[in-house]
This record gives structure tokens, C-alpha cells and sequence, in this order.
């Protein structure tokens, strides 16, 4: 049987967050002068502006659908999906490096899938255990290239790099499984909205965050400032608006344990932008880390073509 257009449309919502996504990590290599807490301020604060200008046409509407609950949620959700995230992720990359961070947050969608295997509807873990293993694969390949790199932090650095990335991968593990149940709970919000919504909220966190720069030092001359406001610009819009846009879109054509495996893309695209960054060939680790991850995605994809087909029919 072919596979359901919901389940098509799914994947590539998927696939296009993933492409957008990807532009986040070239944000750090491409002002790395400036410190985590202030990539996530400038990253949010237009995130929060942008979201607020294109939901402010709709706002007394859609506020009428919501309760105190759900603005707690969407609170939460910009907190661990967005602003705590980066910040954890950009410290875990600055103190233990890219072998580790990579390694550890490489493991998100075996988290996201091991947990949503639990949700109504989901494909039995055995089904899902040669995506698992593959993606798997795929990580230790990535952290492995890394390692290959010599040391440039002591090894206190290391350890405070590791508890970094560990609780980016709990935070934005939470974010995808708190989000999903979110938008399978709100039908009569968008997701699109729902995602503007999330930007405000995070916006608000973004001022929060202000008052950090008198503990951080921001000495840098006129043309960096500008450097540093156009990436954040262009993150908060590629990745933020239009990548957490289609993210949402998918969240709610897939079921949690193939929806895990999409995060797999930000990682082929990260890495594809990374290469071109540097201007570099792929290694054979890294080739070898492509391959796993295209061929995680394709077994989780085959694992789901019976339940999707058989949850098309009945809706």
C-alpha cells in the first residue's frame, strides 16, 4: 500500500523544519564573539516582536480560546523549546565542545521516540528498534568525528559542558512532547498560531534576559553590533518563525514516535551547512553519520505505514 498523503505531508513539513532549523547553528560560528545569553536575547526578543506584529490583527480571537493553563504552558514551552535550550546548547558547545554536545543531543530523537512510544496510537517500540539503532549510529559517527578533535578545554570544562548538553537534550525533549500534547489538545488554535503564541512568550523571557548583559561583557565595535542583529534577525525568522511553523504543521499529522525521528533532519542540515561554512568535504565519519540518519528516518517511516494508513481510513 502507498504511504497516507497525511503521512507524506507530514514528513515533509518534517524534513522543511529541519532545513530552517539547521540556520541556528551557523547563528554561533557567525558571531561567536558574543556569549550564549546574548544569542538567545537577540534570537527571542525579535522572535517575540515579529510573532506579537503578525498576531496582533487576530489577538482578541484567539485570546478567547485560551485559559490560564494554556498561557502556564506556552510560558513553559518558550522556556524549555527556546530560550533555556540555547542557551544550554551554545554553553555545551563553548565548555565541552562539539564532540560531546553533538554526541549528547544527537540522542533526541531515541528520547522523543522511547517516550512517545507510550502515547494512544503509537507503533510498538520492538517495530521502531532498527530506526532506533541506526539513529543511534548515526550519533556515536557524529561524536565520534568530533573526539577526533584535540581537547581545547580543561577537563572541569568538560564535566560543566556535560551537564550543559544533558539538560538541553531534558529540556527540548520536554518541548516536543509537552508541544505535540498541546496541539492535540487546542484544535480550535493553529498551528501556526500556536507558534506566533509561543513567540510572544518567549519574547517576554527575551527581557528578562537584559538585565544579564551587565555581567557580560558587550565592548564590541559598530559593525559587530550590526553583525550580531542581522543573524539574530535572520535565526528568528528562518528558524523560529518558519521552522517552528512547519514543526507545528507536522506535530499534528504525525504520531510522537515518527515525529521524534524528524529532529533528525536538523541534523543533516546543520551538518550541510556546516561543510559549506567551512568550505570542506564531508569524512568518512561523517558520511558514514548521513547515511544512518537517512536510513533511521526510512525504517521509521516503513514502521508507520500500517498504523497511518489504518488511522487515515477511520478519520
Amino acid at each position: 500500500m502507498k504511504l497516507g498523503s497525511t503521512l507524506i505531508t507530514g514528513i515533509a513539513c518534517g524534513a522543511a523544519a529541519g532545513a530552517f532549523w539547521g540556520f541556528a547553528f551557523l547563528g554561533p560560528a557567525m558571531v561567536a564573539d558574543f556569549a550564549p545569553v546574548q544569542l538567545a536575547m537577540g534570537r527571542y526578543l525579535i522572535f517575540g516582536a515579529v510573532s506579537a506584529a503578525l498576531i496582533l490583527p487576530r489577538w482578541r480571537d484567539i485570546a478567547g480560546r485560551l485559559g490560564w493553563s494554556d498561557c502556564i504552558t506556552l510560558a513553559w514551552l518558550g522556556l524549555a523549546g527556546n530560550t533555556l535550550y540555547y542557551v544550554l546548547m551554545a554553553s555545551a558547545v563553548q565548555l565541552g565542545g562539539i564532540a560531546m554536545t553533538s554526541l549528547v543531543i544527537g540522542f533526541l530523537p531515541v528520547a522523543v521516540t522511547v517516550i512517545g512510544s507510550n502515547a494512544e496510537r503509537a507503533v510498538p517500540i520492538s517495530r521502531l528498534a532498527p530506526s532506533l539503532l541506526l539513529c543511534s549510529a548515526g550519533a556515536v559517527c557524529i561524536g565520534l568525528q568530533a573526539l577526533a578533535l584535540p581537547p581545547s578545554t580543561s577537563l572541569l570544562q568538560q564535566g560543566a559542558g556535560l551537564l550543559c548538553a544533558v539538560g538541553a537534550l531534558v529540556c527540548w525533549t520536554s518541548y516536543a512532547i509537552g508541544n505535540s500534547r498541546a496541539l492535540a489538545r487546542l484544535k480550535d488554535v493553529s498551528a501556526h498560531d500556536w507558534n506566533l503564541l509561543t513567540g510572544v512568550a518567549t519574547g517576554l523571557q527575551g527581557l528578562v534576559l537584559i538585565p544579564c548583559l551587565a555581567f557580560i561583557d558587550t565592548e564590541h565595535d559598530a559593525m559587530a553590533w550590526m553583525r550580531f542583529v542581522a543573524v539574530s534577525a535572520g535565526v528568528a525568522i528562518l528558524a523560529s518563525i518558519v521552522g517552528n511553523a512547519f514543526w507545528n504543521r507536522m506535530s499534528r499529522l504525525l504520531p510522537l514516535t515518527l515525529a521524534g525521528q524528524m529532529i533528525l533532519f536538523e541534523t543533516l542540515f546543520a551538518l550541510l551547512y556546516g561543510l559549506a561554512w567551512e568550505h570542506r568535504l564531508p569524512t568518512t565519519l561523517e558520511t558514514a553519520a548521513f547515511c544512518f540518519v537517512v536510513l533511521s528516518v526510512i525504517t521509521c517511516v516503513h514502521a508507520h505505514r500500517e498504523p497511518a494508513t489504518t488511522s487515515s481510513a477511520q478519520a
